[in-house]
Order: C-alpha cells, then structure tokens, then sequence
C-alpha cells in the first residue's frame, strides 16, 4: 500500500508524524486508520487514510468514525468523575449507596473506587448471554448486580473488559438520572463540538469504518477454544458470548452499534478523541469548557491499584477508570501519561506535562504483539516534535 493517500494536515514541526503515519501503512500493513494530536488544545496533527472498508474500497474520509473499543472505558471514566466533581458520586461510598441492587450476594461493601478500578470482582457474566442480549445495557446491568463476586483468586486482579462499562454506566444512570451514553452526549460531546459517541445515532452509521481482523489476530493472546471452555472465568471475561470470534466481528453490527455498550462499543472520530485528552491534558478545560476541576482530575489519574493482569497476561495499572504507564509504555515516552487503549491497537491517551492529547484508532485489528508499533511509531514522532520545539 505503497501509494496509500495520507489526507489531513500537520502543523509547522510536525512532519515525521505524518511521514511516519504513512510508513505504518507500508511497514505494518495498515488498511485504514487516523491520528489526532492536540497541543495545549490546538490540533497539530489530524490525519487520515486508506479504506474505511477494504471489501467495497470505501475510503476513509474526515467524517469516518471507527468503534475505539476499550478507549470507551476513559469516556465512561470521565463520566463517573464529572458526577464526583459534582459531589453527586462519592469515590468512598458503597456503590449500593446509589444503586441498592447491587447489594445482593453479599456486595453491599464494594465502593465506587473499586468498581471504578476494576476492583469489583465482576469481570465476567455468570449467565448465559447472546451476541443479542448485549443491546441491552440495563439488563446486562441487572445480571451483574444480581451476581456474587468470583471466589477465583485470578479476579481480584482480573481486567473487567466489558463489564466495566455496564457497571459504571448503571452507576452513573441511577447517580445522575440519565444513561452514561446520553450524559456523555449532553456534558461532553456536545459542549466540546465532538463526533464521539456511546450510542450511536443512525443518521451516522454510514461513517462508520468497518472493523476487520488481520490475519495474525488472536496470536498474542493464544486463547483456543478449548482454553475458553475449560476455564470458567476466562471463558466468562471473554467469551460469554464471543466479543472476538475468530471468523466474523460482531462490532460490525449496526444494532451494536446504536446500543450503548459503555466498555467498548464507543464510536468516533480521531480529532475528537484527541480534543477530549487534550483538554484533560489541560487540567480539564480547553476554548472556555470545563469538564473538570484540576483536583478532580488529578485525583482520577491517581494510582488506585496497579497489577499482573492474569488474563492477559501484562502489567496493568488504573487510577479512576483511566489506565496509568506500565513498563509497556503503551502510551509512548512519558511517563505520566494517562488514558486508555483499545482492542485492535487504538491508542486515546493525555500526556499532562506536554499538554499533549492523542488518539489513533484504525479498521485493522491485529494483537499479534503486547505493543502495537502502529501508534507506538506515531507517539514517538510527536514526542520528538514537542520536546524539540
């Protein structure tokens, strides 16, 4: 993909971000991907490129939005931190406190800080749950209150990959009064001009990259069938039902998408990602909108826990909802950078010191290696750009 056309514009200092955007399409064979930087809330780099969906030669143009996956727990993060900001939400409180459900099967004790942080042992569905049953936030919602918390020792430094979102987005439904998609929409997307959504609106589904595996997906994590079937919570994180099958992606579907799925089905634009950490990168405002308070913010980017995440077997740590830097250094050079990755490679981070916000995100999945060297790349420029300025 050698004469890939690269549309978008850099700013002055900024051009090995886009000679490397380009080179990840000839390097790594990229489809169709985009990359958004803001510093200290003016873009300086917004690009895009190649095929929004290879089977019909779709391009990617500047409205195409992909599913950012995991990056959805950093906007459903933010949300419960907004209602703490607001004094509506306690970090310290009992989430019962605000949903009296969840106490059942003896969870009465868990708090808002835990379950923010993975700290719930609920990573998983304990019943049975069709690719159809997850349009439906509230009762996915309902079956996780109703559960006890895993007795396998593995949970309590277990990833909630998308149970995260089911449960903070309940909190914040039963803290607030309104779904974390709608509240998202009203006191962030909206005041901030944003094409990012958690429920996507069907005018715009046309704008949505069709997300494809590469051939090398599922190498990484080496989970086979029978591991999924013969390891109960494993199975439950990840397979009940199947987030990932091996021959079709269920993230495709439009239902999904118009479905509020808080832990992965987020949708948007790169540009808009990147405004969003950019203002978080600015303590939380950016062109007279203010998200958040400094000391709320800091507080949410706070180490709460950090672990061996046995399921996927790599150094994870979070403060409130946002993950932190690990040896991995997914969110490239510094270490202070905040945010949250997403399957397939998509990279949404804050980097507070450079007021720096990023996001990459793209149609081709691969995790074929613990870090994709697709953004890694893209970080690295921009790193070099900002502190050689």
């Amino acid at each position: 993909m050698g004469d890939t056309m690269i549309d978008g514009e850099v700013a002055p200092g900024f051009e090995a971000v886009r000679t490397a955007f380009a080179q990840n399409f000839e390097r790594f064979d990229e489809v169709g991907a985009a990359f958004a930087v803001t510093l200290d809330g003016v873009p300086v780099v917004d690009l895009w490129g190649g095929l929004a969906d290879r089977e019909s030669g779709r391009p990617w143009t500047a409205s195409t939005m992909p599913v950012i996956f995991s990056g959805t727990k950093g906007l459903a993060a933010l949300c419960v931190l907004m209602l703490v900001d607001r004094g509506v939400i306690d970090l310290e409180a009992p989430v019962a406190r605000y949903w009296p459900e969840f106490a059942a099967e003896g969870k009465g004790a868990v708090t808002v800080a835990e379950l923010a942080s993975h700290r719930g042992r609920l990573p998983g569905i304990r019943e049975k749950v069709r690719h159809d049953d997850i349009t439906d936030d509230r009762a996915i919602a309902a079956r996780l209150a109703a559960q006890p918390q895993e007795t396998d020792p593995r949970a309590a430094d277990a990833y909630h990959a998308f149970t995260y979102g089911w449960l903070c987005g309940e909190l914040v439904r039963r803290a607030d009064g309104r779904s974390v998609g709608r509240f998202f929409a009203e006191e962030v997307a909206g005041p901030l001009g944003l094409d990012l959504f958690i429920g996507l609106p069907p005018e715009r589904e046309p704008d949505v990259a069709t997300m494809a595996y590469t051939p090398s997906w599922g190498g990484y994590a080496q989970w086979d069938g029978e591991s999924m079937q013969s390891d109960e919570l494993l199975g439950r994180v990840w397979n009940n039902p199947q987030m990932f099958p091996m021959k079709w992606v269920p993230w495709n579907r439009p239902d999904w998408h118009a479905a509020e799925i808080p832990g992965a089905g987020g949708i948007g634009t790169a540009r808009s990602v990147a405004r969003l950490y950019g203002c978080l990168a600015r303590g939380g405002e950016v062109d007279g909108v203010r998200l958040l308070s400094e000391e709320s913010l800091q507080r949410g980017r706070t180490e709460l826990t950090r672990r061996w995440e046995p399921m996927l077997n790599e150094p994870m740590a979070f403060g409130v909802g946002f993950q932190l830097q690990t040896d991995l250094r997914v969110f490239g050079p510094p270490p202070e950078a905040f945010g949250h990755p997403g399957a397939g490679g998509s990279v949404h981070c804050a980097w507070p010191l450079q007021r720096v916000g990023i996001s990459y995100a793209m149609s081709a999945m691969r995790d074929d290696r613990p870090v994709d060297p697709r953004p890694q790349a893209l970080m690295w420029a921009v790193h070099h750009a900002v502190t050689s300025a």
